[in-house]
């Protein structure tokens, strides 16, 4: 009912910026909280940013200035703006969105999740 397709990884220096966009599209009657998560291999897949409907937003401490979260809602799409990338940047990138699908009453909120994008920060 509702999908999710990214783009914008890739392979870049140490220091260089990236741009990640995630576009929901399918029967979507409302879109609450969008996200961005990353999940290296082994480990858990972690929460990186988030932005509201009304565009509050929220960075883990080790992005914070260095990444920024947007949302065009005539486009249903989500952006991360990487700046600053490190190594430790390195992972696969996700986007998460709370969506509600038109399916008439009553409104039931989802998450769904796109298929990820390899960020590669080489040092």
């Amino acid at each position: 009912q509702v999908q999710l397709v990214e783009s914008g990884g890739g392979l870049v220096q140490s220091g260089g910026s990236l741009r990640l966009s995630c576009a929901a599209s399918g029967s979507i009657f409302r879109i609450n909280d969008m996200r961005w998560y990353r999940q290296v291999p082994g480990n858990e897949r972690d929460l990186v940013a988030s932005i509201t409907s009304g565009s509050s937003t929220y960075y883990v401490d080790t992005v914070l200035g260095r990444f920024t979260i947007s949302r065009d809602n005539g486009k249903n799409t989500v952006y991360l703006q990487m700046n600053s990338l490190k190594p430790e940047d390195t992972a696969v990138y996700y986007c998460n969105v709370v969506a509600a699908p038109a399916t008439g009453m009553p409104v039931v909120f989802y998450e769904y999740w796109g298929q990820g994008t390899q960020v590669t920060v080489s040092s």
